[in-house]
């Protein structure tokens, strides 16, 4: 399966096995999503669990905590992960509240479906990263997968879990891997190992990161489409680095990382973010927090630039292979 397969057979799954799994949003039901994610769940459900909204993202969300409290578990999408903003009070101010508003009466089982990252030329307003604004925000987890595998098993635990999630899907990958070289023939998941998804039921738990590759120089800390240009850099270079891919920002498998980086002495965090109070940030304090001690240099952020994501200059924004391997130089050399 593809990415996009693989989040649709996740919901397919849960609409089975629960009732009150609905599927809500913009050209979700007979259009089938602007990606086809949710293609022909609407036949096989009917319009009372998979329906199309207006154009709304605040009263989206704000129909969908409503739901959430009254005991279904609504997967609202928003379309762009650039459109979630008129949505912030209602996740921020009632869906990540509910639970410790109500002392536990109440709580938002809804995951919130989105879109996210650049890489396709949709310039500033269908390429942003948002998600560093959602794990400052208490009480909702945040959830990004980087391949078909990971989306699944990660889409049906946020469905079955009983607070709020950001479930954003770097669309990039969504067909296939992406190296970070634009100018090469693109890949599909086909001939990838994790393009191999069961068709019935599986979930990975939140907060728990996975190791992509074993090493002993650095520790490379990725999430989403820059996984694989991080492991492409590494095969490129030759360099022994330790990949882990973190699936979960809220929660943060931050033990896996501890460990890592105390056995390597050195941390590169790549995102594709803005730079400025971006997660990387927050990952950089808590390993120097953790790990003063073992590191043998600073650690190392590479990221989007503190301006809105360029349309003509898309390959000089996006975090690739030249940038990477430059801080990969000189977190060795220091």
């Amino acid at each position: 399966m593809n990415m996009i397969q693989a989040i649709n057979s996740a919901m397919d799954v849960m609409m089975a096995r629960d009732a009150g799994v609905v599927v809500m949003g913009e050209d979700v039901g007979y259009f089938g999503g602007v990606f086809r994610a949710t293609a022909g769940l609407q036949k096989k459900y009917g319009k009372t669990r998979v329906f199309d909204t207006p154009i709304t993202e605040c009263g989206i969300i704000g129909v969908a905590v409503g739901m959430g409290a009254y005991g279904l578990r609504p997967v609202p999408e928003i379309q762009f992960a650039d459109y979630i903003y008129p949505a912030l009070d209602q996740l921020v101010s009632e869906a990540a509240r509910l639970r410790y508003r109500s002392s536990g009466e109440f709580t938002a089982p809804i995951t919130v479906r989105s879109p996210f990252g650049g890489g396709i030329f949709g310039g500033q307003t269908h390429s942003q990263s948002p998600e560093g604004l959602f794990t400052h925000m208490s009480g909702i987890k945040t959830v990004i997968p980087s391949t078909p595998y990971d989306a699944k098993g990660l889409l049906i635990a946020a469905i079955e879990d009983n607070d709020p999630t950001i479930f954003f899907e770097p669309k990039r990958i969504y067909n296939g891997p992406f190296n970070g070289h634009w100018d090469r023939p693109a890949e599909n998941w086909s001939k990838h190992p994790a393009g191999a998804v069961p068709e019935g039921y599986y979930k990975i738990p939140l907060g728990k990161a996975n190791v992509v590759r074993e090493g002993q120089a650095v520790t490379m800390l990725a999430y989403g489409t820059m996984v694989h240009v991080c492991a492409q850099v590494v095969a490129d270079t030759g360099v022994d680095a330790e990949i882990i891919d973190l699936r979960t920002l809220v929660p943060l498998d931050i033990e896996t990382i501890e460990a890592s980086v105390k056995k390597t002495g050195r941390c590169l965090i790549v995102h594709e973010a803005t730079r400025t109070a971006g997660f990387g940030a927050e990952l950089s304090a808590l390993v120097q927090e953790r790990c003063f001690y073992h590191l043998e240099a600073p650690v190392e952020r590479v990221t989007g630039f503190d301006t809105p994501y360029p349309h003509s200059l898309e390959w000089a924004y996006f975090p690739g292979p030249v940038r990477i391997g430059q801080a990969l130089k000189k977190i060795l050399k220091d």
